[in-house]
C-alpha cells in the first residue's frame, strides 16, 4: 500500500489572496473550490482546482504575527508547502518516526488531521500530510 493516497495541492503564501486570484483564477483558469478563515492560526486560505484536478491553495495572513507573516517577511510570496492526502495518519506518523523523521505541528483533532515534515528533513520543502476525517470518526 502506498504511503500517500494522492498529491493534493501546492500552497502559496501571498500578502493578499484576492490580488493573487487575478493570476490563479482569472488568467490560469482555476475554479474556486473552497477556503476558510482559520483565526486561531491567523490565516485564511482559498483553493483553486484546475482541469487535471490539481489544486493551488493561497494562504493569506489575517494578523501581523504568526507563521505566515514571518514566512512572508523572510522569504516573500511563494511556495509555502506541498500537501499529500493520507489515510490513517496516526500509522503514517509512527512509520515516519521509525524512519528517523520527526513530524512537526501534529494536529489529530479538528476539521482535518495534519502533520508536517520540516524542510530540514524534506530537502528544503515543507510537506503537509493531511487526512480528512470521515463524519463521526472523531
Amino acid at each position: 500500500m502506498p504511503f500517500t493516497e494522492r498529491f493534493d495541492h501546492v500552497a502559496v503564501a501571498v500578502h493578499q489572496a484576492e490580488d493573487a486570484a487575478r493570476l490563479f483564477r482569472d488568467i490560469l483558469g482555476g475554479e474556486a473550490v473552497g477556503g476558510m478563515d482559520v483565526p486561531e492560526e491567523g490565516f485564511r486560505f482559498v483553493q483553486y482546482r484546475y482541469p487535471n484536478q490539481m489544486k493551488i491553495e493561497l494562504l493569506e495572513p489575517l494578523v501581523q504575527t504568526g507563521f505566515l507573516p514571518k514566512f512572508l517577511a523572510e522569504r516573500g510570496e511563494g511556495v509555502h508547502h506541498l500537501t499529500f492526502k493520507v489515510t490513517d495518519i496516526e500509522s503514517k506518523l509512527r512509520d515516519l518516526r521509525s524512519r528517523g523523521i520527526e513530524p512537526v505541528h501534529v494536529v489529530l483533532q479538528g476539521p482535518w488531521l495534519e502533520a508536517f515534515i520540516h524542510p530540514r528533513q524534506a530537502h528544503g520543502c515543507l510537506i503537509q500530510l493531511l487526512e480528512t476525517p470521515t463524519p463521526g470518526r472523531r
